[in-house]
């Protein structure tokens, strides 16, 4: 039984501020998925090197492995896609890629596999993801075997897995704790109001094995301490239960605050100025299967997105990459993030993106120059800074 005493809602920023710098000196991987705002200063001062130009999509901005995994859509099929839009903007897609490839490599490092394994892993990457843009069935994306067993996982769970997972407790109420703190009093009440409008009903009922007219009532929520860059902005869990059992059809609602993206645009490319719905709508260009379950809308003041977790939704842990699979790993994930932007250009615009993608290719090595180059400057300076990032929470550590 889970004995800490939550913060009261005054008193929830210092806290959090520390998880954060904890949770990213667990490692380079984890600081490098915590740390999307020093990724962001290396890219913009590679505008005027040789990066290649891609055409103007929405990318996920903030492409790391972990930001990857099963989701499903409302009638239950379930598919590996991007899952995580909070960054995601109209720019180039060859930030994705790089994002991905770092993470990648430090996730390497981290399973002790050595520069070789790294160097043909991203050879894998690229050659998955161009393969995407030419291919526009899923025949050739082959799951490596830590992948199937995530599936496996995501297909098999029910809400007994999610509640116990996410709530530690089956019944309509969220325990107070570690992961779940007090609201304040503003914040119960406009959570009351919110799931009161139509448009979040809708929302609710959308599963296939709901009715369209089914009532919805808030039987509980709380603030949510989840994620790691993300952490101090608004987010609250809300259980519902949706038609006439409170027990028979629960719901549990993410409802998380959308900030300005800091990942580089293209500046000519119209997009809403609304952050919560711009997250949607690269969220329905990137992942549909998620983006149709999300919905934007305004909460305290702050704009926020809504969705409905779902048992199935789960996100990849390869903090730990076994090297019989780490080609393979590479190569499916980047071939995901390849659907991803494929099914948003036409056939000439994917057969000019590939040619501009093997520009300065070494006649030895799969991987263009560009993104080798990228990702081991990256790598270093991640390096750096996580040791810097460890050194100065230990000083402060011990001054308190």
């Amino acid at each position: 039984m889970n004995t800490t005493k939550p913060p009261r809602p005054g008193d929830r920023r210092p806290i959090l501020n520390g998880q954060r710098a904890f949770k990213m000196a667990r490692s380079a991987h984890a600081y490098v998925r915590g740390s999307t705002v020093k990724f962001y200063e290396w890219l913009d001062a590679q505008r005027k090197n040789s990066l290649p130009d891609g055409p103007a999509i929405w990318i996920c901005g903030d492409c790391h492995a972990g930001n990857l995994g099963p989701v499903a859509d409302a009638n239950g099929n379930v598919e590996i896609q991007i899952r995580d839009f909070d960054q995601t903007v109209i720019g180039n897609p060859a930030h994705d890629l790089i994002r991905l490839g770092l993470s990648l490599a430090t996730a390497s490092r981290g399973s002790n596999l050595s520069g070789v394994i790294t160097a043909k892993m991203l050879d894998q990457v690229i050659e998955g993801y161009v393969q995407a843009l030419t291919k526009t069935d899923d025949k050739h994306l082959k799951r490596p075997k830590i992948i199937g067993l995530a599936m496996k996982r995501a297909i098999r769970r029910s809400w007994k897995h999610l509640a116990r997972e996410r709530i530690n407790n089956r019944k309509p109420t969220i325990p107070l704790g570690e992961s779940f703190w007090p609201l304040a009093r503003s914040e119960r009440s406009e959570i009351k109001r919110l799931f009161k409008r139509e448009d979040v009903r809708t929302l609710a009922t959308m599963l296939r094995s709901r009715k369209n007219n089914a009532d919805v009532q808030l039987l509980d929520a709380a603030y949510w301490v989840k994620g790691c860059s993300s952490l101090g902005r608004l987010r609250f869990a809300a259980v519902l239960s949706v038609g006439k059992s409170a027990k028979s059809n629960l719901c549990l609602m993410d409802v998380k605050e959308a900030i300005e993206s800091k990942a580089p645009r293209y500046t000519k490319s119209p997009m809403p100025r609304n952050n919560a719905a711009r997250v949607v709508q690269g969220a329905r260009h990137l992942s549909p299967f998620l983006g149709k379950r999300m919905l934007a809308t305004r909460l305290c003041g702050r704009t926020v997105f809504l969705r409905e977790l779902l048992p199935q939704d789960l996100k990849l842990d390869i903090d730990q990459l076994p090297q019989a699979d780490a080609m393979k790993v590479g190569r499916f994930l980047a071939a995901v993030v390849g659907k991803a932007h494929a099914r948003q250009m036409d056939a000439e615009t994917r057969l000019s993106w590939k040619k501009e993608l093997n520009r300065h290719q070494s006649k030895s090595l799969d991987a263009p120059s560009w993104l080798w180059s990228s990702v081991v400057a990256l790598v270093a300076s991640h390096e750096a800074a996580y040791l810097d990032h460890c050194r100065n929470l230990s000083a402060s550590a011990a001054i308190s």
